[in-house]
């Protein structure tokens, strides 16, 4: 994976990190709402792993916003 990949990904970890912190939810209350194993949350955050399509919906849903909240657009 190269470097600009890795960086959109930690990127998109921040703008979720942000509702997290938003909420005051943790990653492993995340992980408990959406069904994804905290490794897997802990992979996209540290790792900048890319999160499949259906994962972003699942995250979305827990934090209740949009999908476009993620690529720079506006909450619910």
């Amino acid at each position: 994976m190269d470097i600009e990949r890795v960086d959109l990904y930690k990127m998109l970890w921040n703008s979720i990190q942000v509702q997290l912190d938003k909420q005051n939810m943790t990653a492993y209350r995340l992980s408990k709402m959406t069904g994804i194993p905290l490794t897997t949350i802990y992979n996209y955050k540290n790792d900048g792993k890319e999160p499949p399509f259906k994962n972003m919906c699942k995250i979305a849903d827990a934090l209740d916003v949009s999908l476009d909240v993620f690529r720079g657009g506006k909450q619910k």
